[in-house]
């Protein structure tokens, strides 16, 4: 592959994209949720040889988790689809309106970005989410799966291309990158007059690579350290269920609980309630000493463990003296993405609240809510923990920008007539 011709090709799309109408990119959407429910068996069929190969490769179970396809998660992607079909469509928004003294009117208008560089490891379902998302805020998009979903992510773009065609888009305002070599990824994340921005979902490695080595700009988060802390005043049944479903429902998800955080008040009512549970569905735990004390053979926690993003049934458990200490622990620990604090205390919650600055928190709700979705931005295309024009999950409104429009009745700034002006030069 041509990286830089593919790109400019992109990019002269985008700007057919940009010029639909929120009807006729609502109508397109909908169209390619309707042709991916019906290729269910094709998508599933790529999706058991990407299986197969990682499989082989001995690739672990959290990669394989990501990898999977079955009808329900198509059903999902579609479902996703038809959700972003239906969000108010962000482009021409007025965001700010004022007028000058002098009568000009200045708006704030949301505009697409462009051309956005999707990187992304073993999620086929990001295929569809980012396209999804770029293309409803106007803009063209690249990606650049990894090698083990090759055949899933092929599928899903070509359908999605075929939708484009059918609606008068050039096919080229989606292109899947084939070529699967770094030296291309390199090359596509140093087009930088003709790539508006990157953002790389996956894993540390991928996305550190990604910083590195790219010269447009980058919206990234590196891990999902995500933390419970359980306040003494905390309802413990309420504790309990957000530290399950925080944990067991996805343990693969960046915004799976990876550290348990307990006041010591209540360490001894909630640690063996808890550790039970865990220990029905599985989890390892790793605990200081204090938690030790309070579980049998529970191994001792390590810094290494209160800074892992497991990604895995695996927890580290701390027990703490105050809210002080919680939110010393993760300002020490955490990666900015999310934090739960289960209390009853309104104050306590404030506290916590205000004190920690990642980009999600939460009092007495889910980690697992973290997510675009969830959030009601429709499909996500990935999570920023960078602070520039996006901050948390990332839907469409992220994918665009403000700009200045003015619109006046001939003012002008120095008030010189032309024929004062005339007389100045003479």
């Amino acid at each position: 592959m041509d990286m830089k011709a593919a790109a400019l090709q992109c990019r002269e799309a985008a700007i057919a994209v940009a010029a639909l109408s929120a009807d006729a990119k609502r109508s397109m959407l909908v169209a390619m949720a309707e042709r991916i429910d019906a290729s269910v068996d094709l998508i599933l069929d790529a999706n058991k040889l990407d299986m197969s190969q990682a499989e082989h490769r001995g690739i672990g179970s959290a990669m394989l988790d990501r990898l999977r396809l079955n009808a329900d998660r198509i059903a999902g992607i579609s479902r996703g689809l038809r959700e972003v079909a239906e969000l108010a469509d962000p482009v021409g928004q007025v965001t700010q309106r004022d007028t000058r003294p002098n009568g000009v009117l200045v708006e704030r208008v949301r505009v697409p970005l462009g051309v956005i560089a999707m990187i992304y490891e073993a999620r086929p379902n990001v295929t569809v989410d980012a396209a999804a998302l770029c293309l409803k805020a106007g803009n063209g998009v690249i990606l650049r799966g990894g090698s083990e979903a090759i055949h899933s992510n092929r599928a899903l773009a070509g359908l999605l291309q075929q939708s484009l065609v059918e609606a008068g888009v050039p096919a080229a305002a989606l292109i899947l990158i084939e070529d699967l070599r770094r030296e291309t990824m390199v090359e596509l994340l140093q087009l930088t007059d003709i790539v508006d921005l990157a953002i790389p979902r996956g894993g540390e490695g991928l996305i550190r690579f990604v910083a590195e080595h790219a010269r447009v700009p980058v919206i990234k988060h590196y891990k999902g350290v995500c933390h419970l802390y359980v306040d003494k005043s905390a309802d413990l049944d309420l504790a309990l269920n957000l530290l399950i479903d925080g944990k067991v429902s996805r343990p693969s998800a960046c915004n799976s609980l990876e550290t348990l955080l307990v006041h010591k008040d209540v360490a001894e009512a909630f640690l063996p309630r808890a550790a039970a549970a865990l220990a029905s569905h599985k989890v390892e735990m790793r605990g200081c000493e204090r938690s030790r004390a309070l579980v049998a053979d529970m191994p001792a926690a390590t810094d290494e463990d209160f800074a892992a993003e497991y990604l895995d049934l695996i927890i580290a458990i701390r027990i703490v003296d105050d809210l002080d200490t919680a939110i010393a622990h993760i300002r020490q620990y955490a990666s900015d993405h999310t934090e739960v604090i289960a209390t009853s205390d309104a104050d306590v919650a404030e506290k916590f609240v205000s004190a920690l600055r990642s980009a999600v928190v939460m009092v007495n709700t889910s980690s697992r809510f973290s997510d675009g979705g969830e959030l009601g931005l429709g499909a996500e295309i990935g999570i920023s923990t960078t602070r520039l024009h996006a901050y948390g999950p990332m839907g469409i409104d992220a994918l665009t920008i403000e700009r200045y429009v003015l619109r006046g009745e001939g003012q002008v700034r120095h008030g010189l007539s032309t024929t004062a002006a005339a007389s100045a030069t003479n």
